[in-house]
This record gives C-alpha cells, sequence and structure tokens, in this order.
C-alpha cells in the first residue's frame, strides 16, 4: 500500500540525528521496548520517544511499519495484545488517538510548540477541544478530525511538513451513558466544539478554522493561512497590523462572494444590495455593497460587510444549506485512511450498512463545512478586524466559545442543565460529587 510513509525515505538520516541527539541509548532499541510485555520498560522507552520530538514518533512508526500497513489494509484484522501495545507507544508519543494512521507529533505545551516554531521557520497549528486530543471520548468534533483529517494522506503530508502542531483542553467534555436496563449501553459525549488557530512562533494569532471541515477545505484554509504567515516575516509591528486588518477583510469578502455565487446556483434569492466583483477566471474575489454611506470609514466598511453576511444567514434556510453543501461534496470524500479507521471502528456494519454510513458522514462533513466557512468563519474575521480582540488569544479562545460555539466558561453545564426547566427528578437529576 502507498501509505508505508513518505518519511521512510528519510529513516537513516532521523536515526543518526536521533542517536546523536540522545546518547543514552540508540532510538531503534527505544522503539523496540516500547511495545515490551514490561509496564516499566516500556513507559521509560515511550518517555525517551516522546522527549525526541517528531524525529521519535518516525522511528517508532519506521520500527513497525508492516504491522501499521497490514492494519490499515485489512482493517478487520483482531487488534491483538501487540498491536496494542503499539498503538499505545504510537498514541503516548504522538499524543493523539489512531496516530498509527497520521504520524503526527502534537505538543502539549505551547512554549514547547513556540520553540519549535522558531528553529523550524514554520507556523504553529494549535488545536483547542474539550477533553483531550488523546481519549476516545474528545469532543465530537475532535474525534471527526482524527478521522476525517488527521489520517487524511495528503493533509497528514502538508500538516508533518509545513505546521508545527499543538492542542490544548479548554475543559473536560461531557459523556453520557445510556443503560437500557438488559446489559446493553450507549456511551456518548454532549456538545463540544473546536478550533484550529494558526499562530507565529511567539503564539500570535494569523487565522482560523472554526469547526469541522472536509479535507480540501481545510487545505485551502491551511494554504492560506500559511501564504499570508510568509509575508508577515520581518515586519514591524505596525506594518504587521495593517497587513491583518487588511487580510481579514479580503477573507471575510472572498467567503461572503463565494456564498453569494452559491445562493445564485441554487437558485435562491440573493440580497440585492450586494455586487460580486470575479477575477479572469471567474473566482470569486470580493463582495461589494452598492451603496455603503458618502463617507467610507474603516467603521463603515465593517458594517456593511457584516450586514451582507447577516442578511446571507437570514436568507439561508435548511433546504438552502442543504443544496449549498451538494455543491461542495468534493470537498467532503474521505480518503482510504479514513474509511479504513471507521471499518475498525464499526466491524459488525454489512458493506450495504457502511456504504450507507459513509454516504450519510460525508454529507455530514460537507454541510459543516459550509456553514462553519460562511457562518462562522466570517463572524470570526469580524471580530479579528477589531484589534483588541486579536491580541490575547486566550481572551479570543473565551470569546470563541462562548458567543460562536455558545459554550461559555461561565455556564458549567454546557446548556445540558437549566433552573427553569422542571425534569420531575430529585435536584433536576444532578448528582454532585
Amino acid at each position: 500500500m502507498n501509505s508505508k510513509f513518505s518519511f521512510l525515505s528519510l529513516l537513516l538520516l532521523v536515526l543518526v540525528s536521533v542517536q546523536i541527539a540522545h546518547a543514552n541509548e540508540p532510538a531503534e532499541a527505544l522503539a523496540r521496548k516500547a511495545v515490551s510485555e514490561n509496564t516499566a520498560e516500556s513507559s521509560r522507552a515511550i518517555e525517551e520517544l516522546r522527549a525526541l520530538g517528531p524525529a521519535g514518533l518516525q522511528v517508532l512508526m519506521a520500527q513497525y511499519a508492516d504491522e501499521i500497513t497490514r492494519h490499515i489494509a485489512s482493517p478487520a484484522v483482531a487488534s491483538d495484545h501487540e498491536w496494542v501495545r503499539i498503538t499505545t507507544a504510537l498514541d503516548t508519543v504522538a499524543q493523539q488517538k489512531n496516530s498509527y494512521l497520521a504520524g503526527l507529533y502534537w505538543h502539549t505545551e505551547l512554549e514547547s510548540a513556540k520553540k519549535a516554531a522558531a528553529e523550524s521557520g514554520k507556523p504553529i497549528l494549535s488545536l483547542r477541544l474539550l477533553g483531550k486530543l488523546t481519549d476516545e471520548f474528545s469532543c465530537a468534533n475532535s474525534r471527526f478530525f482524527r478521522t476525517v483529517l488527521y489520517p487524511n494522506a495528503e493533509v497528514a503530508n502538508v500538516l508533518r511538513q509545513r505546521f508545527v502542531l499543538h492542542w490544548q483542553s479548554v475543559r473536560p467534555v461531557p459523556v453520557v451513558t445510556i443503560d437500557f436496563g438488559d446489559g446493553r449501553k450507549l456511551e456518548r459525549t454532549l456538545t463540544g466544539n473546536s478550533i484550529h488557530y494558526i499562530l507565529d512562533s511567539q503564539g500570535r494569532l494569523i487565522d482560523a478554522l472554526p469547526g469541522l471541515y472536509g479535507p480540501q477545505a481545510f487545505l485551502h484554509g491551511l494554504a492560506a493561512a500559511e501564504s499570508f504567515y510568509k509575508t508577515l516575516s520581518s515586519k514591524p509591528e505596525q506594518e504587521r497590523d495593517f497587513r491583518l486588518r487588511v487580510y481579514y477583510g479580503n477573507r471575510h469578502s472572498e467567503i461572503t462572494a463565494a456564498w453569494t455565487i452559491d445562493t445564485d446556483k441554487i437558485g435562491a434569492k440573493k440580497p440585492e444590495n450586494l455586487k460580486v466583483v470575479k477575477g479572469p477566471n471567474g473566482d470569486a474575489l470580493s463582495i461589494a455593497p452598492l451603496a455603503v454611506t458618502k463617507s467610507i470609514t474603516e467603521t463603515s466598511i465593517l458594517r456593511a460587510m457584516t450586514m451582507a453576511t447577516k442578511t446571507l444567514g437570514k436568507m439561508t434556510d435548511e433546504a438552502a444549506w442543504k443544496k449549498i453543501a451538494r455543491l461542495h461534496a468534493a470537498d467532503a470524500i474521505l480518503d482510504s485512511n479514513s474509511i479504513a479507521l471507521i471499518k475498525r471502528q464499526n466491524p459488525a456494519l454489512t458493506e450495504a450498512e457502511l456504504a450507507r454510513l459513509l454516504k450519510n458522514f460525508q454529507e455530514l462533513v460537507a454541510l459543516d463545512t459550509v456553514r462553519n466557512e460562511y457562518l462562522m468563519h466570517t463572524e470570526l474575521y469580524e471580530w479579528l478586524m477589531q484589534e483588541p480582540v486579536r491580541d490575547d488569544l486566550e481572551k479570543l479562545n473565551e470569546q470563541v466559545y462562548a458567543k460562536l460555539f455558545l459554550t461559555p466558561r461561565s455556564d458549567p453545564w454546557l446548556g445540558l442543565f437549566s433552573t427553569d426547566v422542571y425534569t420531575a427528578l430529585d435536584n433536576g437529576g444532578v448528582v454532585k460529587p
């Protein structure tokens, strides 16, 4: 299978550099010990491989490349004890569940990610989520990222080669167990959303992708942010701030223009006061209000842009969203790695059931992609055009979860419990620790 990891060609170089940097024990020996049945020995080896950074993960992936390839090609293969030890070692070194499909190394401390970014010249892709990326029961979006995005061969290659990866948990994710009383139980997570921030080596915000995107749409968003990131190199602070405002305004305008064109394609009514400016190839370059005011100011332009997206949002109903999503179905197509994981997670499904599940899931991804891009991304850009909002990433993230994802930290119940709602249960069903 051609997914035998493109980085294997670099293994010799990696091994040499790893062994120079880590004189205690050869990296290959650490990789073998990482899956030892001796828990103390494997834990020490995993810890040392983790300390080696991405190189440690690559050595571990290369050591068990045959087993990894076999399980990707044959997802119905049972997980024996050795495979469990292999995936445990991989996930701990990578700090991501099901990392055998992606081979991505995630920093869990922003300072270490900033150091790696400064040394490599790469931007940081910082994921904020409910729960942890290593957990089975992290929030739904982060689980979908582990299925749709990170295993995707093209996405994984871009992330591995061109970004420093970091994740941080915002808060625990609510998990519910439904007991049917006859031995059967269902476990699910309730609510929760995730966002990818693109940062420079100082941890300053460049761009963000809110919620779930299909692989191709995700790559497009990363490419736009990375390209802009390169233009900011060594720019004075004042010029950097000016370029950021222009970039956010242009991106907001491009997205709104694309939304307007999609509205026209599906035969829906368009806002009458907007004009789409197209490029030589027919691509949407910007959206222009036909009448802003006689005194053009930054405030009036922002107000007009906001009005345009709000108008489109009111005019786009559920049926229209589904039609727009179908226009972008190609953005949500899963690759063979993602399908292999879905098969492994659902071994009891027949071929017909699996085909229906994949069809429905890809339609959901396409729908989420257009909604997140057209509704959430534009609102985020409206915030980012205002300087104080983008200067503090943690405060911005608080605002994202409170106003964009509607799960404010001030609500410990994440909208799942209210004293205004009667449940006929003692204490409303609340069990305090």
